[in-house]
C-alpha cells in the first residue's frame, strides 16, 4: 500500500478498546504510548489484536500533544 505519510512508526499493540462506533487502539512505539481512534470497521478489516505488529501513521496537520 502506497501512503503520503512520512511519519510511520512501528510499534506493537498493547490494548483495543471498541465503543459503539469507533475503537482505540494503544501502540508501544518504543516504550511511548500513543493512541489511535479509528473504525470498528477498520479495527475488524485490520485484524488489529493486542500483541500484533502496527504503524502508526501521522499526517502532520493531525499532530496533537498532549503532556501528563
Amino acid at each position: 500500500m502506497k501512503i503520503s505519510a512520512r511519519n510511520q512508526l512501528k510499534g506493537v499493540i498493547v490494548e483495543v478498546t471498541k465503543g459503539a462506533t469507533t475503537s482505540h487502539v494503544r501502540i508501544d512505539i518504543g516504550g511511548s504510548i500513543m493512541t489511535a481512534s479509528i473504525t470498528n470497521e477498520a479495527v475488524d478489516e485490520l485484524g488489529l489484536a493486542v500483541g500484533g505488529e502496527a504503524y502508526a501513521v501521522v499526517k502532520a496537520s493531525d499532530v496533537m500533544v498532549a503532556v501528563d
